[in-house]
């Protein structure tokens, strides 16, 4: 589509109208060309004189044409671009995965209903829920002994996705360092600047290695204005490492305004993440923006070229480049003879 920057520019169309009707021409006063033969001449020939005057530089209709084209110029003509859209995030979403060796128990299914490890199934789940989180950015902290950022946030959900199917147990150490990881995820959240920040934290036993304990990370998150959502998954009747700490994972929830969950099998885990997805509402602003094309030089260059053009014809009718000469001149036709006469010429 076809606009202007300075649309204003087009209200000077009637300026050279207004010059000439408000400002009087100069008048030169300048002494009358003087032939003293000019009447012996004529009276040979037996015809009278016919004085012709030079023609206009440059005719009145290329002038104002050329007047047209350049307001056209000074307008700013550009053309718009199809609009060019860009989602904003406006949450950033940190996934934090258990990878500790208790996760290596085959006691869930898949999608088919064959048996397999719980890493498995929550790759699976968690897939899923990541492919419906267009306009978040997301991240990936896996954790054992210690935490290790897997993804840093990114909206590239394939890539998050892809990078979490590659996660394997024990590839962080075979403990269970939540609070680590929760503070890990807290510093991660130091140069984001997205009105919402949060934690989504499964884990299937209870901290065992953690230089802080998950509930003062919890503390430090909520003064950060973080919220965490904990996920226990496995058996809740385990004992030693492998067991759930439920009132530790509710607590952290509950410390920064989050929900806890308890996942026995597989449907159960994938409709956890379903109420995830509806506590955590996705909101998407978009961005539009149309690329602008200027397109003065186009009117610019039509103007050169009509006057360079009205000049050549000019120069070629006449024959000679005489009229760009400095001294006024008069041409006398006797018959068919022309005669140029300068002033001052005796």
């Amino acid at each position: 589509m076809l606009t202007f920057a300075h649309l204003w520019a087009f209200a000077l169309a009637p300026l050279p109208v207004l010059v000439w009707w408000l400002i009087p021409p100069a008048i030169a006063q300048r002494p009358a060309v003087s032939v003293q033969f000019l009447s012996r001449l004529t009276a040979a020939a037996g015809t009278r004189t016919q004085v012709v005057r030079p023609a206009q530089a440059v005719p009145m209709l290329v002038r104002a044409a050329v007047w047209l084209l350049l307001l056209f110029a000074l307008a700013r003509p550009q053309w718009l671009e199809p609009p060019i859209e860009r989602t904003l995030p406006t949450r950033d979403l940190l996934l934090l995965v258990d990878l500790s060796a208790s996760m290596d128990h085959a006691d869930f299914t898949n999608a088919s209903g064959d048996a397999v490890d719980r890493l498995t199934a929550v790759k699976e789940v968690l897939g899923d829920f990541l492919t419906q989180r267009d306009g978040d950015r997301v991240g990936l902290v896996v954790f054992g002994n210690s935490p290790f950022l897997q993804v840093p946030f990114t909206t590239d959900l394939e890539l998050c996705r892809k990078l979490l199917d590659e996660t394997a147990v024990g590839m962080a150490g075979p403990k269970t360092a939540l609070g680590d990881a929760i503070g890990l995820g807290i510093h991660l959240f130091d140069e984001s600047d997205a009105p919402t920040r949060t934690i989504i934290a499964l884990t299937d036993g209870n901290d065992t290695g953690s230089a802080v304990p998950p509930a003062e990370a919890a503390r430090v998150a909520a003064d950060r204005e973080i919220t965490i959502h904990t996920v226990a998954i496995g058996d809740p009747t385990a004992v030693g490492e492998e067991k759930l700490d439920l009132e530790s994972l509710k607590s952290v929830a509950e410390t920064t305004g989050g929900s806890s969950f308890l996942a026995l099998d597989r449907t159960e885990l994938a409709g956890i993440y379903e109420q995830l997805d509806e506590i955590e509402t996705r909101k998407v602003e978009s961005v539009s923006h149309r690329p602008r094309r200027d397109l003065y030089f186009w009117p610019l260059a039509a103007a050169l070229l009509i006057s360079l053009a009205a000049h050549a014809w000019r120069l070629w009718s006449d024959g000679s480049v005489s009229s760009f000469e400095s001294a006024p001149s008069v041409r006398v036709r006797v018959n068919t003879q022309t005669f140029e006469l300068e002033t001052g010429d005796k």
